[in-house]
């Protein structure tokens, strides 16, 4: 083979290695199966929280929303479920929406089927556990994928949820910067005519106690600017 075809072929095969990455990582990727994102509405928002229950964070969460009467979808970690039960219950009773975020946070595509098919069965069960009722949404943690994750997720009966709008806020850049994010990229979501599907963090995969007060703080700037404007939960977008 001559230095030209050979420099062809490895040409060929770093595209194809990008693709993939791409397809794995990027939250608007639907190459490896569908995902929820967001519609073309652009006056709706979904403000998702993952990597909680988190006792340093979630319960000041939820007193903001409900002083807002606003719903929000939480994507929680089995591990912290087992921990926090009592937490779990009321954002449930609150009538927020909860769903899957594995029991450990790993980076899904890198895992085997069946350790993927335990992350996800195990959070699904201590979830269901504690609501006494299915589960029926999943967001993979950094949203990494490949076909199996979505194919797990799937036969067990949960849409898989990805995202337009990621504020960074576990970096420690504080509550008008994030505000500000939070801002920008909806504006920016509305100006192409679709909602805007948020994620922030009330806790961190590190493990409970995470300092998740300068999203809390964020979202109660950012929801205090908005209140006329009509926040959903990821149900009503399916």
């Amino acid at each position: 083979m001559n230095v030209a075809a050979i420099s062809g072929t490895a040409a060929v095969a770093m595209a194809a290695a990008g693709t993939v990455a791409w397809a794995a990582l990027s939250p608007g990727s639907q190459i490896f199966g569908p995902t929820l994102i967001a519609p073309r509405n652009a006056a709706e928002i979904a403000l998702t929280y993952d990597d909680g229950p988190n006792p340093a964070a979630t319960p000041a969460l939820l007193e903001v929303l409900a002083k807002y009467n606003v719903r929000a979808t939480f994507f929680l970690i089995g591990g912290f479920v087992r921990q926090c039960p009592q937490i779990v219950r009321e954002m449930h009773a609150a009538g927020h929406l909860l769903g899957n975020h594995t029991m450990t946070h790993p980076w899904l595509p890198w895992q085997s089927a069946a350790r993927i098919r335990e992350e996800l069965h195990g959070t699904s069960a201590v979830l269901e556990d504690v609501l006494g009722e299915p589960v029926r949404f999943f967001r993979a943690p950094h949203g990494a994928r490949r076909p199996v994750v979505l194919a797990t997720a799937r036969e067990m009966g949960m849409t898989p949820v990805q995202w337009n709008l990621i504020c960074g806020d576990w970096m420690q850049i504080g509550a008008d910067k994030l505000h500000q994010r939070i801002e920008r990229g909806v504006a920016r979501n509305r100006s192409r005519g679709f909602a805007s599907n948020i994620v922030l963090h009330d806790g961190g995969q590190q493990g409970l106690g995470q300092d998740r007060m300068q999203t809390v703080q964020a979202t109660e700037r950012f929801l205090a600017k908005h209140q006329k404007t009509s926040f959903v939960t990821v149900d009503a977008w399916t």
